[in-house]
């Protein structure tokens, strides 16, 4: 994780974090999603937000990237790419693991811990991308009640 990572690499870890989110959403959920990437740029596992399909409150979509990702030996150089900056529980997770690395595809919806992992040496990469924005602002305006319950603002 010695060099900055490569804005085209990035992106294409993007898009998956962004397919997922519009899985999430698909299934009648909150569309946002993740990817976490190996030091090697492999990807070690996916997932989006499940909260409303699985009735369970943890269900953010980094947690169940960092799920499907299995138990690793160690998270050094890992990449959370996420469509959403992270909110404070995913981005305890982030800290408490060790991921070297969280890609953000929007922060103007919310911007979560992302200033507080930076701060602890975490490197933010804010994409802000449109296609990330626009999922957001178009379910939020669908769907107020469900995001200020997501966000715990009530």
């Amino acid at each position: 994780m010695d060099s900055p990572l490569d804005q085209e690499q990035a992106r294409r870890w993007l898009a998956t974090a962004l397919a997922e989110a519009r899985a999430g959403l698909g299934g009648g959920g909150i569309p946002i999603g993740a990817a976490l990437y190996g030091a090697d740029g492999a990807l070690l596992g996916r997932g989006h937000n499940r909260r409303v399909q699985d009735g369970d409150p943890s269900a953010h979509a980094e947690t169940a990237a960092f799920r499907d990702a299995g138990r690793q030996r160690s998270y050094r150089g890992t990449t959370m790419v996420t469509t959403l900056s992270p909110c404070w529980y995913c981005s305890g997770l982030v800290r408490q693991f060790g991921i070297s690395r969280v890609v953000v595809g929007e922060d103007r919806t919310f911007r979560g811990g992302q200033e507080w992992l930076a701060g602890h040496g975490v490197e933010v990469v804010v994409l802000d991308d449109p296609e990330c924005a626009a999922l957001m602002r178009e379910f939020i305006g669908a769907h107020p009640a469900l995001w200020n319950e997501d966000i715990g603002d009530e």
